[in-house]
């Protein structure tokens, strides 16, 4: 998708998103997506550690999950 993205390509992208948000809310849009990048990356670090502790003790995955789905419907915010 990204294949043929060269650096006018990339120059047009920035003006855009220069006119969409402008240059004093740059800063905090990309902290945003920084920070949400960041929690992504540990919650998927989380998950496969908890992957590779339950097949290092021999239980399974079904037996992972089960209890979760026993809680109920977690509220939205």
């Amino acid at each position: 998708m990204f294949a043929n993205l060269n650096g006018t390509h990339l120059l047009i992208l920035v003006a855009v998103l220069l006119l969409l948000f402008g240059a004093t809310k740059l800063p905090a849009l990309a902290r945003g997506v920084g920070q949400s990048v960041r929690i992504l990356r540990s919650e998927v670090r989380a998950a496969d550690d908890e992957g590779e502790g339950a097949k290092a003790s021999g239980s399974s995955a079904a037996a992972v999950v089960a209890p979760r789905a026993a809680e109920g419907p977690t509220p939205r915010e």
